[in-house]
């Protein structure tokens, strides 16, 4: 153990590597993998490979964000109509 600070650091077990990691607790296999799909999908993991698989140009990602944009209005404006 290293002092820390007038404090001491233990050595608990870390996983191995870097990323994302889910416990599996009483071979409940289906639990760890709906804790493991939200973990990738808040970390946006998918949505980093999926924008990183293909080059886009600058232009393509300025007009993308603006038809977002657009559609984010467009659905604010529809929401506000009905109320």
């Amino acid at each position: 153990m290293r002092r820390n600070k007038g404090g001491f650091r233990h050595n608990k077990e870390k996983p191995l590597g870097k990323g994302l990691y889910v416990e599996v607790r009483n071979n409940d296999l289906n639990w760890a993998l709906r804790k493991f799909k939200k973990k990738v999908q808040e970390d946006g993991v998918l949505q980093e490979f999926k924008e990183r698989q293909f080059y886009t140009k600058p232009s393509e990602k300025r007009k993308r964000a603006k038809a977002a944009g657009r559609a984010r209005w467009l659905k604010k404006l529809e929401k506000q109509r009905l109320d």
